[in-house]
């Protein structure tokens, strides 16, 4: 990324606003503790057309200084054998509370190929200028503490999943760019949601399930390449689930797909056939 795209980036972060939600007390949510959803990961470049991963996000509710909180725990693997061509770890965890959704703490652990990098976040809203404290490292550039910029629209990326499935689609225009901002390693990103309306499709595997469709903007980095965006499918219920989703990367294309659910808030309406 040059430096003026990097500084047009920070000046459209001062500008961000929060994508339009539903209500978000915990009552309202529309997932709840309990709920774990597992994807499997497929890759296609030339010939290479396979499954070569998995991943699990699960969220639970525990005590965080003295408040209720959310804690999300997403991790993804490559299987044994795509490990050969480009082993791939994730451990992302994310602390956040259960009414208003406001991020506190965030831990990343990252290993893909020869990067690695890991993230220690820590949130301080109660500065008179709120802040993430941050511990960073990066096989390219080592460990350093850096404080980040801190907004009431600032997320790390899986609070900001869990905020995003409360998208008020009675507001939001389809076409139209939604933004938000994340942190991850040294600095804070602006992301776009864009609504492109609804649609029936099938996920292999699972069956046949009306969906919402949403596309996102991803960061450029050591596996995506920042210029075209990434399609996610979400079930057309009250749960709001991603069933479905699909990104370009440096090389070919990565996607996932719904394989298994657990603990759903809601019945699975969005599935109206299932895979026999």
């Amino acid at each position: 990324m040059s430096l003026t795209s990097r500084a047009q980036e920070k000046t459209d972060i001062k500008a961000t606003y929060c994508v339009p939600v539903r209500a978000i007390e915990e009552s309202l949510l529309p997932y709840q503790a309990g709920e774990t959803l597992s994807f499997t990961m497929h890759y296609e470049w030339g010939a290479i057309n396979s499954d070569v991963g998995t991943a699990t996000v699960v969220i639970d509710t525990l005590t965080y200084n003295g408040q209720k909180t959310f804690l999300c725990s997403a991790k993804g693997r490559t299987t044994k054998l795509f490990d050969i061509f480009f082993k791939v770890r994730e451990d992302f965890r994310s602390w956040f509370t259960t009414d208003g959704l406001r991020p506190l703490k965030f831990t990343r652990d990252t290993h893909e190929g020869h990067y690695v990098a890991k993230n220690t976040y820590h949130y301080d809203w109660s500065s008179a200028e709120p802040h993430i404290d941050a511990e960073v490292y990066s096989s390219s550039r080592g460990e350093r503490s850096l404080e980040l910029p801190l907004t009431p629209c600032t997320y790390d990326l899986p609070s900001l999943f869990y905020f995003a499935r409360n998208m008020d689609l009675d507001v939001v225009e389809p076409g139209k760019k939604y933004p938000m901002t994340f942190a991850i390693d040294d600095d804070v990103y602006n992301v776009h949601f864009i609504f492109y309306g609804r649609e029936t499709v099938k996920v292999k595997g699972l069956g046949t399930v009306k969906t919402i469709k949403f596309a996102a903007r991803l960061l450029a980095g050591e596996v995506f390449n920042g210029e075209e965006d990434m399609m996610i499918w979400v079930s057309d219920d009250e749960n709001r689930i991603p069933v479905q989703f699909e990104a370009p990367i440096l090389v070919g294309t990565a996607s996932g797909r719904l394989k298994t659910y657990e603990g759903l808030k809601y019945p699975f309406t969005a599935l109206i056939k299932k895979t026999n």
